[in-house]
């Protein structure tokens, strides 16, 4: 397929400025607002047959935070697109500086399937909120939700504005990507991806964001509130039948409360799911037979202490602890992203620092303990994208803080406010006034490097 000549018309339609004025975007982004909202229970239909969510789940991981971030954009998008006086320094004055916001042009953003909706549309609130032209790529193992963006893109706007391209990635996105040059690349998904996704981009210069994974830690301290720490670990863990970003891929908890941790664990999950997660309404299930496989595999690397029921058939995989974990059995240096949580002692604070540095820059970090000590000590020593202090996973839904990877878990931030700055230039701007014009910087310089001296920093 000829990608370049299938996207120049929404160069063409970027370029004419029609996506500039803030009442467009702002009219753009209540048209989608609006669709969300008289459409949920399709939202929740094709969610639920492509993972098994439950409406409750859709709403607080997928419909409900795209609808914030719609909601944030209206309220705050006319201040944000104010253009910035800032200060000017001495050598330039009396000149004035500003920052303007200027759009990037036509945008890229490619999805993953374990939050098909949400992690495709989120984004592009922020893509429209800052002016730009959009094509989106959804994940084709998520067919039922393809389907529906496809549809709801189609029936908002038009082919030159925001366009949706279906397929294999791996088939679509280099001749893409190849023959088109995109203003920028937003691509949320797997270590191994994101990497080809940014060789792709680095040949033409294009700027990304990368929105990746790795193994990201629960830390239990032998102070902490066992019962809500397994609580909100058990939480942040199963939601979607494990297979989240952002979820604990491992505890580290003291030895001297790992029992009764463990035990703490077991009730949480019993009491969230039943003791049959296999007909809780609140339970997901894995994706594909692929995935379910690679999940079954770990089973084999640890001593299963609760769950490890599984049916191929029905693609379902109980919430599953394991102890007796192998410092390098694979469960413990591939990211799981299933619904297996190894459970590992540790008796002092560098030994667990050491386990979590096997597997540099975990996207998300969490730390239970009510010492305050402790938590300076964890967090000024920990590298990690984001994290919560006694709890687990709900810094995204936070649309205050940035969210995004370090090093191995990715590059750039979003969410509020960042969306739209990931999706603008800030295009700085002096004016200078011509009724002065001093001769101290133009040459000769003789007997000037004094006064030059004074005003540039010598």
């Amino acid at each position: 397929m000829d990608y370049n000549s299938l996207l120049q018309p929404m160069r063409d339609y970027f370029r004419s400025g029609k996506t500039f004025p803030v009442e467009f975007r702002k009219e753009q982004l209540r048209k989608l607002r609006d669709w969300i909202l008289a459409n949920t229970a399709r939202i929740d239909k094709a969610l639920y047959d492509d993972l098994h969510k439950s409406s409750a789940e859709s709403w607080a991981t997928e419909t409900g935070l795209v609808l914030m971030e719609i909601n944030t954009a209206l309220k705050h998008l006319q201040s944000w697109m104010k253009p910035e006086k800032v200060s000017t320094n001495a050598v330039n004055l009396p000149s004035s500086s500003i920052i303007h916001k200027d759009p990037l042009g036509t945008v890229l953003i490619i999805a993953p399937w374990n939050y098909p909706f949400q992690l495709l549309i989120l984004p592009l609130a922020g893509a429209i909120a800052a002016g730009n032209c959009v094509v989106l790529k959804p994940s084709e193992v998520a067919p039922a939700t393809t389907v529906l963006i496809s549809s709801m893109i189609n029936e908002l706007f038009s082919k030159e504005y925001i366009r949706v391209i279906e397929g294999d990635g791996a088939e679509v996105i280099p001749p893409m990507m190849n023959s088109f040059r995109f203003d920028h690349v937003f691509y949320t998904g797997s270590i191994p991806v994101g990497k080809i996704i940014y060789q792709l981009a680095a040949k033409d210069l294009v700027p990304v964001t990368l929105e990746l994974g790795g193994k990201s830690p629960a830390i239990v301290e032998a102070d902490a509130k066992l019962d809500v720490a397994a609580r909100r670990i058990t939480l942040g863990k199963f939601l979607n039948a494990g297979q989240t970003c952002i979820a604990p891929d491992y505890v580290l908890v003291h030895e001297s409360k790992r029992d009764a941790f463990i035990t703490q664990m077991k009730k949480a999950i019993e009491s969230f799911y039943t003791t049959d997660p296999l007909t809780s309404g609140d339970y997901g299930r894995i994706i594909n037979t692929r995935r379910f496989d690679s999940l079954a595999n770990y089973l084999e690397q640890g001593s299963v202490v609760f769950g490890g029921i599984t049916s191929r058939d029905e693609l379902y995989f109980s919430p599953t602890l394991i102890t007796d974990v192998a410092a390098n059995a694979p469960v413990m240096h591939e990211e799981i992203f299933g619904p297996v949580l190894p459970i590992i002692s540790f008796k002092k604070r560098e030994e667990a620092i050491d386990i979590i540095n096997a597997n540099p820059n975990p996207l998300a970090f969490y730390l239970f303990t009510e010492d305050a000590e402790l938590k300076r000590q964890w967090i000024s020593s920990t590298q990690f994208g984001g994290g919560c202090i006694n709890n687990a996973a709900w810094h995204f839904a936070n649309h205050n803080l940035p969210f995004g990877g370090v090093g191995n878990s990715g590059i750039g931030s979003y969410h509020g406010r960042n969306s739209f700055d990931v999706f603008s230039r800030r295009k700085p701007v002096m004016e200078t006034p011509t009724w002065l014009d001093p001769a101290v910087k133009y040459p000769p310089y003789k007997n000037k490097m004094k006064m030059l001296k004074m005003f540039i920093g010598g």
